[in-house]
C-alpha cells in the first residue's frame, strides 16, 4: 500500500515530467511513433521487415509486443499515430500521448524501487538511493525530453535485483531473462548474472559428517537440477519472445535488426 509521503513524492515527478512536455525531442520520438505504427497496422509476419522508413524496428520482441499494446491506446487517442504513411507526425495530440506513455511505464520502476526499499528494511539510505534513481537527470533528459523508455526498463532490472536480494535467484534470473528480451543492451551485464547465479544459486555445496568445519563438497546432482531449472526459465521465457518468429522462418531476419 502506498502511503501519503509516497503519493506525494510520486506527484512531484509526474509535476517535474509534465513540465518537460513542451520541450525537444529528437528523433527517437518519431522511431517509437513508427513502431506503433508497424505493430499497429502490420501483421505480425511483417514486423521485422517492414522499411518504409528508415526507422525500422530493431528491438526484441518484447518490445515489441509493448509497443503494441501502447498502439492499442494509441489508436483511440488519435488514429494517425499508428499510420504508416504519418511519418515525421508530431502534432500536440501525438506529443501528449507519447510523452504520457513514457510517464505511465515508469511506474514499473517506481514500483520496483519501492520494493527495493522494503527489501533493505526501509532504511533511509535506501530511500534516498530509490528518489534519486526514480528523479535522475539521466531519465529526465532521456526519457523525457530525448524521448526512450529506459525508466520502464530499468524498473525489470530493479525487480530482478531485489528478488536476488530476497533470495529468490530463479526468479531474478528468470526476470533478467525477460529483459533481455525487452532490450538486448542489457546483455552488457550478462555476465555480472551469470557468475552471480553460476556461484550463488547453481553451485549447491554439502558439509560431510566427520570433515574439518568450513569444508565442503559440491553436490553434483543438486547443482545440476538447479542448472536444468534455471535453464529451462530462460529457455522458456525466450522460446515466448522468439518462438514465433521462430516459426515463421524469420530468425535470421530478426537478428539482422537488432
Amino acid at each position: 500500500m502506498l502511503g501519503a509521503k509516497d503519493i506525494a513524492f510520486l506527484l512531484v515527478g509526474v509535476g517535474i515530467k509534465l513540465l518537460l512536455w513542451p520541450a525537444y525531442h529528437s528523433t527517437d520520438f518519431e522511431v517509437h511513433r513508427n513502431w506503433l505504427a508497424i505493430t499497429n497496422s502490420l501483421p505480425l509476419s511483417k514486423w521485422y521487415y517492414e522499411d518504409r522508413s528508415e526507422w525500422t524496428l530493431d528491438y526484441p520482441p518484447f518490445f515489441a509486443w509493448f509497443e503494441w499494446a501502447l498502439s492499442l491506446a494509441a489508436r483511440w487517442w488519435d488514429p494517425r499515430i499508428v499510420q504508416l504513411d504519418s511519418l515525421g507526425y508530431a502534432t500536440g495530440s501525438c506529443v501528449a500521448f507519447q510523452r504520457l506513455t513514457v510517464m505511465v511505464s515508469e511506474l514499473v520502476l517506481f514500483s520496483a524501487l519501492g520494493r527495493f526499499v522494503q527489501a533493505s528494511g526501509g532504511t533511509k539510505q535506501s530511500k534516498i538511493a530509490a528518489a534519486l534513481m526514480f528523479l535522475s537527470p539521466g531519465f529526465l533528459f532521456v526519457d523525457h525530453v530525448h524521448f526512450q523508455y529506459n525508466g520502464f526498463l530499468f524498473g525489470i532490472m530493479v525487480y530482478s535485483l531485489v528478488f536476488a536480494m530476497e533470495g529468490r535467484d530463479l526468479l531474478a534470473g528468470t526476470t533478467f531473462a525477460v529483459l533481455l528480451c525487452f532490450k538486448h543492451i542489457f546483455m552488457y551485464i550478462a555476465p555480472a548474472y551469470f557468475i552471480y547465479l553460476a556461484a550463488g544459486y547453481c553451485a549447491v555445496f554439502r558439509t560431510r559428517r566427520r570433515q574439518p568445519v568450513g569444508i565442503c563438497d559440491l553436490d553434483v546432482g543438486a547443482s545440476a537440477q538447479r542448472l536444468a531449472k534455471l535453464g529451462a526459465a530462460v529457455a522458456v521465457v525466450f522460446a515466448v519472445a522468439f518462438g514465433p518468429f521462430a516459426v515463421l522462418g524469420q530468425l535470421p531476419q530478426l537478428a539482422s535488426r537488432l
